[in-house]
């Protein structure tokens, strides 16, 4: 990575390790903003794909807005030395301290998912003093064709409002003295990897902002969401540039500030999760390949199958075996790959590929494992960002009843 041996990032810092390189990030961010070209825009990078104060600080030098949905993200955004002014809300459930935090923080906007929610912020922001600035998260019901679990713009998801239902609540909006209504925002999913599920969302957007423009209601930026997918295996998304001409090319004419909130397409394959085999495992109907990251570490296998390139850091010169990839916790979803052709013994390094998104966000201490240490390689030295955690640390907060 960025010619550093990941065998001596493992010697240095041990494994389970998550690694990470600072030209990739600063490269996938200028994909997406170059694109947009003379085009008003903000790239606000999704928060919950890679929160780690060095990932959030490099992106706010490079000039990207953020997308949160808690106000533990907002917190970690402003400690990164982000402008608060570039940050977009999203989220169903956010409470009334989380939206103190943003009235606070003075926010871009709240991506606002119902019409309890807006009520709230309404009332919030009139006790404060304040105008807090709004989207309505509208749910275009489009099928991003993606996992299920990952789907956020179908009538049966729980995001977002009802795009029937959109249009009077922005005109219902329009008068109450808390807000001040600065967009429109949809986001349908995850992992998507064609165009036309954007473009299908947005042609329903603009028919929405058509609406509202003779009705009176000005929209000043365009919220289109992120769900970028990348490549894991055999997926060919399109560039960034492809995506964001093919959206250029449907705005035509419409001045509005554009807004993408790309997470996995700017980190994911910017990382990747190091391990080391501990044992080997021989069976008559698999063979079984124990190594020291487990699902507490990257859950998107047990959670999605979803698929992670397996690499060996030295390959074998013998022939391979067909292994299941499996870790150390007790429960049988805890894989990393099913049936991988490696040539393998005790004490090899592993790269687990494109584990830079939704890798050590999603990671969890199940059996009391500490959490992997975090490095970021930069122009040949790496860097530690995140210390491994200590056992102890894992129980530091508890209390017996004595």
């Amino acid at each position: 990575m960025e010619g550093v041996a990941l065998s001596a990032v493992a010697r240095e810092f041990g494994t389970p390790c998550y690694v990470y390189s600072r030209a990739a990030l600063t490269s996938a961010f200028a994909g997406f903003d170059a694109a947009f070209g003379p085009h008003p825009h903000l790239i606000c990078y999704s928060v919950k794909a890679n929160p780690n104060l060095a990932v959030l600080d490099l992106f706010a030098r490079l000039g990207s807005g953020f997308d949160i949905v808690s106000g533990g993200e907002l917190a970690r955004v402003l400690a990164a030395g982000a402008d608060p002014g570039k940050v977009v809300f999203s989220g169903v459930g956010k409470s009334a301290e989380e939206i103190g935090q943003a009235l606070d923080a003075d926010i871009l906007s709240f991506n606002i998912e119902s019409p309890a929610e807006l009520h709230r912020v309404c009332q919030l922001a009139e006790a404060a003093g304040k105008k807090a600035r709004v989207s309505l998260r509208v749910n275009p019901d489009v099928d991003p064709q993606t996992h299920p679990y990952i789907s956020t713009g179908r009538k049966q998801d729980k995001f977002g409002v009802a795009f029937e239902d959109a249009f009077e609540l922005y005109r219902e909006a329009s008068h109450l003295p808390g807000l001040a209504i600065s967009g429109v925002d949809c986001h349908i999913g995850s992992e998507i990897t064609e165009v036309r599920p954007f473009l299908d969302a947005l042609d329903r957007l603009l028919t929405l902002v058509d609406r509202l423009a003779a009705g009176g209601i000005a929209i000043h930026h365009l919220d289109l969401g992120g769900g970028f997918g990348i490549r894991y295996r055999d997926e060919q998304p399109p560039s960034p540039g492809a995506f964001v001409r093919a959206l250029l090319e449907r705005l035509r004419g419409y001045p509005q500030r554009i807004l993408l909130e790309p997470g996995r397409a700017l980190v994911g394959n910017a990382g990747v999760l190091l391990t080391r085999v501990e044992y080997l495992k021989p069976g008559d109907e698999r063979n079984f390949a124990v190594v020291d990251a487990g699902m507490n570490d990257l859950i998107r296998p047990a959670l999605y199958e979803a698929w992670h390139d397996i690499r060996p850091l030295r390959p074998r010169a013998e022939p391979p075996r067909r292994y299941e990839v499996v870790g150390p916790v007790c429960e049988s979803a805890d894989f990393l790959g099913h049936e991988r052709d490696l040539a393998l013994q005790p004490g090899d390094l592993l790269a687990v590929m494109s584990a830079g998104a939704y890798g050590m966000s999603m990671s969890s201490n199940y059996n009391t494992r500490p959490r992997p240490a975090e490095v970021m390689v930069d122009g040949g030295r790496p860097h530690l960002i995140r210390t491994r955690e200590t056992a102890a640390q894992l129980f530091s907060l508890e209390r017996p009843l004595g």
